[in-house]
């Protein structure tokens, strides 16, 4: 037989067999879509924008087998109902901010951050070394659902306000838009605590239905435009000074997954625990100094105040221990790791970080 024909023989044979063998290689990858609703408008670049890349990234790593289609609040599911759809299994997964739910439970709130609570790095301390994930996963199994951090937020500010607050007793009867414990805590303290999804704040702070509004900060609620209805903008937002994104996912689903699909998941959720705080550090400087070039009135909650809300928070936290047995089976520990975790932080952040501060930067020579 002549070589060249041979040769070509060969590779046509090759060929062939690659081009059968491929289809059945294929089937056997699984192929998993999913959908996750979030609590977020799509104008919210940043949060709504968090929860679309995690998406995103999860196709990446599974080269486009794992597939997440993101949905903005009300898209499919109404933004302060997606943790009741992934409960009953409607929708795969969501991405909330847990406290929004402490109607169910005050436990909820443990993963989102709880008032004069953990900052950041000290609750992401919490949840990955300290023991707080284990014990709110044991909690959230209860209804069949598994929670994975995902992003936070940092330190909010205290909101939007009509008027200005001096006193503990400009707080009685004061109409604000809050969620979580925070709202608790207020109520606590005479004011009127109530709960609308970001696509209601605007009007209602513009026709007077509410006196006040808190959301996340100055670049989140610039785009919200409360800085348009409202002039004085008031810190820190002392009931999350770490406000964490969770993405509730369906026990089922989830157990469902292939390993290397779960891996990628959670890779993803823990890349948006950075990226999401990265966002919001670098984009609220120059928020804030827009707003108040137009006009916002910067304001800082008087020391009365706040130790007013101080006091409440954790005589809060005690009376919903006495009564609740989840949120106490998680408060101890929690508690326990805030006292041992707050010395360093004193030590070492808050010393630096106040001289630094108290400069301004010199300038270039």
């Amino acid at each position: 037989m002549n070589r060249r024909k041979l040769l070509k023989g060969l590779a046509g044979g090759t060929a062939a067999t690659a081009t059968l063998a491929a289809p059945a290689i294929a089937q056997t990858q699984p192929t998993v879509r999913w959908r996750m609703a979030t609590g977020w408008p799509k104008s919210l670049d940043t949060i709504h924008g968090s929860a679309e890349e995690l998406c995103k990234r999860v196709g990446q790593l599974t080269e486009g087998r794992f597939d997440i289609r993101c949905f903005a609040g009300g898209e499919i599911v109404p933004p302060l109902q997606v943790l009741d759809a992934v409960q009953n299994g409607t929708i795969e997964c969501g991405h909330v901010l847990s406290a929004n739910y402490i109607g169910k439970s005050p436990t909820y709130a443990f993963d989102a951050g709880l008032p004069f609570g953990l900052n950041a790095r000290q609750q992401a301390a919490w949840l990955f070394e300290g023991g707080g994930l284990p014990l709110i996963r044991d909690f959230y199994k209860k209804t069949n659902v598994i929670p994975f951090p995902c992003g936070n937020v940092g330190t909010q500010m205290g909101g939007f306000y009509r008027k200005e607050i001096n006193s503990v007793q400009d707080l009685q009867g004061l109409k604000i838009r809050i969620g979580g414990l925070g709202g608790v805590i207020l109520r606590k303290l005479g004011a009127v605590p109530q709960q609308l999804p970001p696509s209601d704040i605007y009007s209602a702070l513009e026709r007077g239905t509410i006196d006040a509004s808190e959301w996340i900060g100055p670049y989140d609620d610039a785009k919200l435009g409360l800085n348009k209805v409202a002039k004085f903008y008031y810190a820190p937002g002392w009931w999350e000074g770490s406000a964490g994104i969770t993405a509730p996912v369906s026990l089922p689903a989830w157990n469902a997954l292939p390993e290397h699909f779960k891996i990628a998941f959670e890779t993803a959720c823990n890349e948006q625990m950075m990226m999401m705080l990265a966002k919001y550090d670098a984009r609220n400087p120059d928020a804030l100094r827009r707003m108040i070039g137009e006009g916002t009135q910067l304001r800082l909650f008087p020391r009365p105040v706040l130790d007013a809300c101080y006091q409440a928070s954790f005589e809060t936290f005690d009376e919903l221990s006495a009564k609740d047995a989840d949120f106490k089976t998680i408060y101890g520990p929690w508690k326990r790791f805030l006292e041992s975790s707050n010395p360093w932080f004193r030590v070492a952040e808050q010393s630096l970080d106040a001289y630094r501060f108290s400069h301004d930067i010199p300038p270039s020579k």
